[in-house]
Parts: C-alpha cells; structure tokens; sequence
C-alpha cells in the first residue's frame, strides 16, 4: 500500500515538474499601439489589434498600421527560460512570417533584446506550428518582430517555458555564422551617416557559447553604398574591445552590407589576395548576420574600420603637442580620395591637384603644424616623382616613398579587378622613417568583372587601372604610371614580387579558388537567408561562377602581363611547335622526332622529362604550374608555363 502510494505521489510530481518545463505563459500583452482597419484604410486600437494573437482564433489577427518597426508580445512579470514557441500567420498570409525575429528582453523597452528563433520559412494557416527553443538566459517581455513591410499579419502567438534568470551559457544564432544584433535608443532607424545613434550591441558567436555585448554608438556608412536598400553601418564602441578572433582592440568596427555583391564575398576574396602578396596590415573581416532592432538584415561582413591602432595601421599616435622633429614627423595616415572635397581635413596636391584626406591627426585633434608638414612631405613627394632627377640619389622619389608597398597594393588592385584602386588608396608614415607606404587596401564591391563600365576586364591589353572607364582620384593614375612605367627599377621589382606570389605566397587560380569554395560553403546558409531579404535576378552560385571565370583566367593574364622570372636561362623560342595542358597532362607536338622535353616546377628544378616521337609526347602530371622547355640539338628552343 506504501509502494503504491509512492509510486502515484512521485508521477504526480514528475507530471507537474514537466508541466513547469513546458508551461504555456500568460502576461501583459505589449506591442505596437496602433493597429491598421483594412476596410477603411485607417489607423485603429479597436480592429484588428494585438490582443488578437492571444485569443485562440486562427480567424483573427493583429495588422499593425505602419509596415515596419512593428511587433507584439507578452510582459511575462518575472523572468522566464523560454522552451517553445508557436506561430501561425494570417489566414491566407503564410509568406509573411518569413524572416521574423523572435527576441526576449530584461528592458521593457528591449534595449537589451537577443534572438531566440529566426522563422526561415512560411507556414501553414489555421494551425499552430512550433519550434523548440535552444537559449539558456531568462526573459521577462518575449516578443515577435514583423518582418519588413509586412504589417505583422499574425493570428496567433504562444510562448511556452519555466520561470528562472537563466545565463548565457547558450545563445541562440540563426546560421552557423557569428550574429551582431543592435538595439538603438528608442528603436531609432539609422538613417543617417553623419549623426550617432546610442544603443547596445551583442555579438554571438561559436555557436552560441561566446558574447560580447558592448554600449555603443551606430550610425550609417559608405559613399556609393549608402544609397543601397540594404544599408552599410559604423560602430563605435564605449570602450575599447576585441572583436571574434580579430587582432585589433578597439572602439571603430564597419559593418559592410555587400549589397551589390552577390557572392558575398569579394572584400574577403580581396581581403586573402592582400594578406598573401604581402602588405603590412590587411583589415580583419568575417561574415556575419546583422539583425537590427529586432528585424534581419541580412548577411554583411563585419571588419575592421581603417584607423590608426596597433594592431591596424600601425603608426605613433600623435598630440597636438607634436609640433617639432622628430615627433612632428608621424604618425599619419592619409587616403587619395576621390570624394575629399567634401571632408573637412584635406588638400590638393600642389602640381598634379591630387585631392588627399587627412584621416590621422583626426579632425577635430590636428594641429596647423602638423597638417602643414603632411602635406609638404605629399608634395616633396609628388614633385620628385615628376622632375627630371626623380631616380637620382639625392633627389630620388624612392628616399621619400615605399615602392614595394606601392607595387603590392598594385597587384591586388590588377589581380582583383578592382576599377577603384586609384580612386581611394590609404598611405601612412611613420616618426623615425622618412618613406611614406601605401596600404590597406579596401573596398572591393565592384571587383572581380563586377563593373560594367569595364566589363570584360581579361580582353584589355593594359591594366586596368589604364583603361579609359576605369575611376581614379583626379590625376592619381597619372602618379601610378610614373611609378610604374617610367622608373626602370619598377619593372624588375615589380617582376620579382610577381614571381615571388606565384612561387611561394599562394597566389595561384587553384588556391584561390579553393578558398572561394571554402567560404561559400560557410556562406551557404546566410546567404539563402540573405536573398530572401533582398532578392536577386541571379543566383549565387552563379555570382561565384563570374568571380572564379575571371580569377582563372587573370592569373594566367597577369603571367604574360608582367614578366615572370622562372630560372630557367638562356632560352630561345625558334620552334613553332605546340606546348599545352590536356586532362592533367602536358601535350608537346610538332617538334622534330628525338626533341626532349624538360619539366620544371617553379623553382627551376627538373620534375620529369620525355622524348617525342613522331606524335610528339603526352606526360601526366599532378595539379600545379609547370614551365615545359624543349631542347633538340643541345639547344633549348622553346619554352612555356603550363597550368594543370
């Protein structure tokens, strides 16, 4: 009789225990005031409300009057670890819950907001559909966030889950991508570049185990870009930050909508290249999801803001006290920029009126002295390039100005395609070092044959940055072809560092692409996500396909473009036989019968050898690049680069 009386008493506390696990919660309904009267098109508080989504008829609904910004919830009273969650649309609407945000709050005005469920896609009507919910912080106000113009239309909403403040030993993302969420004060949408908004951002990552959540100040970004739906921000932390695995502490972080690219990737693509020809610092940069106040963005690529910090651009930090030698003379950082004229700290040039912004001193911290002594050692600079000494010593351009950095910042700029190299290049000095470097390089949303004003950039016989249509900050690529063309020096050293990349950095068409496919993979599903929100006439593997074509056969363009030291000597080309790459085979023909056939990598050393006959010779080989010379007589008589 006791056994028995146990056994009812522990199912009963076993059922009531799983019932607090998946408790329905009840509250205070909260949400958007003002409802829309579908039949007289006006604003109402009495038709079609809110409330509507908690009374259990699929038939009724809440319809908010203004499109966006809208949402409703419950005031649960108390902390709750949501469990579940259920939704059903509006009769005949299943369309419109695509892309809403599920968020829970500890602030009634949900400054502090994170995403518990992001709906992917459209559900059925007149029936509930549920998910389960992975987050371990408690909420008090639970929340459904309209998508964009779309007015809510949601019949109903459930919240299930037990009482408890939680923690935030996992969080939720909605892609296997880090997600950056900002709440601004009072919902404020950002719509400006010039003015700050407060807030606070979290950023969730390593599914969901890891958070950085920062009091910042957001506003809009970018020049071309701003004028794009989907819109590019800046954030400015209170305090300094490390940001995911990124090198830099600091407050200034871009958040980069790529919205006219979509791969989703070129910055990145770009990004890689820099790293691996070898310029000084490249900015970090990751994709990442961005939701903001409460609705999905999209996929962006969160980076580093170009600025003068350690683990940036690596220069002293001036004060305005710094107004005589040695320390007057860094560090700067300024950008030849097209778009100077509307800064507030900038010049001309004073022979080729190159216009040049001042971002380091900052603004509002340069000094007169300083200012003047930036734009003087720019002009010493300009006028050495353009006299008659410029390679003299003692009057040489190369005393004041990095060539190696120009030449690496020229190659990613050819490599990628990129029409705007010279229409914004960033240099910097340093205090202590009388040259003047080029670098980081930056904005890549038109590279990559993604510019129909240069399309298609591989049937050029020049540079890109040559071509007619090609942009450039007045007179800036009138400079890059004196660097380029009229210094004898530039020519073997731009050749030594081409060859370097080819032999020893990675830049290869196989290695690149390998990387495409690799962050596509990453991309996969953000970017179908990222295309519902703003939908494209292609597709994205389409959009990959144009930047793998383009990078194959650029490479391949640059090998002839820019001669390419082999250590192979003494060859001359007398034969008008045929050297080719066939299904990872090298095909040699139309040389005379007994001719040898050397096989080299690119480091001049032997890999095989063959010996035609009256066909010629087939040799198999691995993937890679080969120079195939062919000697008859004792003497080399032909030579070419072969890719496999």
């Amino acid at each position: 009789m006791k056994l028995r009386y146990f056994i009812i008493l522990f199912l009963g506390c076993s059922s009531y225990m799983s019932a607090q696990v998946s408790q329905k919660l009840t509250g205070n309904i909260i949400g958007t005031e003002f409802s829309v009267d579908y039949d007289h098109g006006v604003q109402s508080t009495t038709v079609n409300t809110k409330e509507n989504v908690f009374d259990g008829d699929f038939d009724t609904f809440f319809a908010s009057f203004d499109r966006s910004g809208t949402w409703v919830g419950l005031d649960l009273g108390e902390p709750h670890i949501i469990t579940k969650i259920g939704y059903s649309p509006r009769v005949g609407s299943n369309n419109r819950v695509v892309l809403a945000v599920i968020e829970g709050a500890n602030s009634p005005d949900f400054i502090d907001a994170i995403p518990i469920y992001l709906i992917k896609e459209e559900a059925p009507d007149r029936k509930m559909t549920y998910a389960e919910i992975d987050c371990s912080r408690g909420f008090r106000y639970v929340r459904y966030v309209s998508p964009n113009d779309v007015r809510c239309n949601l019949a109903e909403l459930e919240f299930y889950g037990k009482k408890g403040e939680g923690d935030d030993s996992k969080l939720y993302q909605p892609t296997n991508l880090p997600l950056v969420t900002i709440h601004t004060e009072g919902a404020k949408d950002i719509v400006e570049k010039e003015v700050y908004l407060p807030g606070q951002v979290s950023i969730i990552s390593e599914d969901g185990t890891k958070l950085l959540h920062k009091e910042l100040d957001v506003r809009g970004r970018g020049n071309a870009s701003w004028s794009f739906p989907k819109k590019p921000y800046r954030m400015k932390f209170n305090k300094k930050d490390n940001v995911l695995d990124f090198p830099a502490k600091a407050k200034n972080w871009t958040l980069i909508s790529n919205y006219g690219d979509h791969t989703l990737m070129r910055n990145l693509i770009a990004f890689e290249i820099s790293r691996r020809v070898g310029l000084e610092y490249t900015p970090a940069g990751r994709p990442v999801d961005v939701m903001l106040n409460g609705e999905y963005k999209g996929c962006y690529q969160l980076c580093d803001q170009v600025e003068v910090n350690e683990n940036r651009v690596n220069v002293e930090e001036m004060e305005p006290t710094d107004i005589s030698s040695p320390n007057i003379e860094g560090g700067y950082l300024i950008e030849v920029d097209a778009y100077a004229y509307s800064e507030i700290s900038w010049f001309a040039s004073a022979q080729k009126q190159i216009p040049v912004t001042i971002k380091y001193p900052k603004d509002d911290e340069i000094v007169s002295q300083q200012r003047q002594y930036i734009v003087n050692r720019f002009n010493e600079i300009e006028s050495r390039l353009f006299s008659n000494d410029f390679i003299t010593p003692g009057k040489s351009y190369r005393e004041l100005f990095d060539v190696k950095s120009f030449l690496q910042h020229f190659l990613v700029g050819e490599l990628t395609g990129n029409t705007d190299t010279y229409w914004s290049t960033f240099m910097y000095k340093r205090r202590n070092d009388p040259l003047l470097y080029t670098g980081p390089v930056w904005d890549f949303d038109i590279a990559f044959e993604n510019d129909d004003r240069t399309y298609p950039i591989n049937a050029q016989t020049d540079f890109l940055y040559r071509f007619e249509r090609a942009s450039h900050a007045n007179n800036m690529n009138v400079f890059a072809d004196r660097v380029l063309l009229s210094d004898p020096q530039t020519k073997e050293e731009l050749s030594a560092l081409w060859t370097k990349c080819r032999k020893e950095t990675g830049i290869t068409a196989e290695s690149l692409l390998d990387y495409i496919d690799k962050t596509a993979s990453e991309l996969q599903e953000a970017q179908k996500l990222n295309f519902k929100r703003w939908p494209i006439n292609d597709t994205f593997e389409d959009a990959l396909n144009v930047v793998k074509t383009y990078l194959s056969e650029r490479v391949a363009w640059m090998d002839k473009k820019i001669p390419f030291t082999t250590g192979i000597k003494n060859v001359s080309v007398v034969s008008e036989g045929i050297i080719y790459a066939d299904n990872m085979q090298v095909v040699v023909t139309n040389f005379e019968k007994g001719a040898v056939v050397n096989i080299y990598d690119l480091q001049g050393q032997l890999v095989t050898q063959g010996v035609c006959d009256e066909n010629g010779v087939r040799i198999p080989l691995t993937a890679g690049f080969y120079v195939v010379q062919v000697v008859s007589h004792g003497k080399s008589i032909s030579q070419k680069k072969v890719l496999l």
